[in-house]
């Protein structure tokens, strides 16, 4: 029996950018593509983007406003049309929810290969749907997210949650960890090779130290805050296998040279690194722990862009390249991963009308991740 929805629902509104988050009563959305599924949100995850996009800075294709954000989400599979039954879900499932990609074209060049970007590991999606595919919706940054009580979601984007797993652990995992997963992948590293994580503090980063070390890769997990720093602490990684460095007080070359003489590291240098920070002292920092032919995986996107040396590149045969979020296949891997692993986001709750307290929170650069958790019904 398909249960009750209410025509109105209770949402987190932005009408103006820079400016707080207005709880308001909304039209619930209804299903219409074939792929539609309606989802009971559970639980909302605030992510970089949710700020960058609040503050106006998402150019050149800013939301309209009003405009429902969150791009990381967990709810409840309350009704579909009938052409998204195929994909095996029921009303009642625990379901994950990754923005991109939303209703994709299904006619372009990538979603006729449905590489996203993993052809070489085997994880990129069927023909016909692509992250990549530059005609898709977002939910939470072009299409309404997940900060209201019900959303429409693209059947072919989410996927079913572990039964071991709850909605506020699964919603940090949606962008947070699928993004930090594929980079890793990415990377192409095996085991007893090395990686450093630049912001291994921050919402990404914690997730990334503990699928880096469930990989049995050496971690180097580097942070400039004092409150980064502690929840890395707290986080109980293997001291033998990752290594914590405070980037205020320890140089690149020194890390580097002492990762290498206490056989932390196989060479003198590490094998891959990712960027997590928008910041280019972050970026030269981690070229700088690579050692000759090391990859730089960069995550963030800074206006500016980041400024690379071409003697990195030339003399040193330092690979740089960019990794956004993973396919579908990949989000199922990584849940189940994480799942077997026990990959944990650090996680504080809110309720849905304390989401302004959340931003604030956010803002002061404690780390970890931050989730709406909607009320109980």
């Amino acid at each position: 029996m398909t249960p009750t929805v209410p025509s109105t629902m209770r949402a987190a509104l932005l009408t103006s950018f820079n400016s707080p988050y207005c709880l308001a009563t909304v039209p619930t959305p209804i299903v219409k593509d074939e792929n539609d599924v309606l989802l009971r949100v559970t639980a909302a995850s605030y992510c970089h983007t949710d700020a960058v996009l609040a503050s106006g800075a998402m150019q050149p294709n800013p939301p309209t406003l009003p405009h429902i954000g969150c791009h990381e989400f967990a709810g409840i599979v309350v009704s579909m049309s009938s052409g998204a039954a195929r994909y095996g879900f029921k009303a009642g499932d625990l379901v994950g929810v990754p923005g991109r990609a939303f209703r994709p074209c299904g006619k372009c060049l990538e979603c006729k290969t449905g590489v996203s970007g993993a052809a070489a590991d085997g994880l990129g999606d069927e023909a016909g749907y692509s992250v990549y595919c530059p005609k898709a919706g977002n939910l939470g940054v072009s299409a309404a997210g997940g900060f209201a009580e019900y959303a429409v979601v693209d059947a072919r984007q989410i996927a079913r949650a572990p039964e071991s797993m709850v909605a506020e652990q699964i919603a940090p995992l949606m962008c947070a960890g699928l993004t930090v997963y594929a980079a890793l992948r990415k990377c192409g590293l095996v085991v007893g090779q090395s990686v450093g994580i630049l912001g291994a503090g921050g919402g990404l980063g914690h997730l990334g130290c503990q699928f880096a070390t469930e990989m049995g890769l050496r971690v180097v997990a580097v942070e400039n805050g004092d409150a980064p720093l502690k929840l890395l602490k707290e986080l109980d990684l293997d001291t033998e296998t990752v290594e914590i460095i405070d980037s205020r007080v320890v140089s690149a070359k020194d890390a580097r040279c002492k990762l290498y003489e206490s056989g932390k590291t196989l060479s003198p240098g590490l094998d891959a690194v990712l960027v997590l920070p928008e910041s280019q002292k972050a970026f030269e920092y981690g070229v700088e722990l690579l050692r000759d032919h090391g990859k730089c995986c960069v995550v963030s996107f800074p206006a500016a862009g980041f400024h690379v040396s071409a003697k990195d590149l030339v003399f040193r045969d330092i690979q740089v390249f960019g990794s956004l979020v993973g396919s579908n296949k990949m989000l199922r891997e990584m849940l189940v991963f994480a799942a077997e692993h026990r990959v944990k986001a650090m996680v504080r709750t809110f309720p849905l009308d304390g989401i302004n307290e959340l931003v604030e929170e956010y803002h002061r650069g404690c780390g970890g991740k931050l989730v709406v958790q909607m009320d109980d019904k």
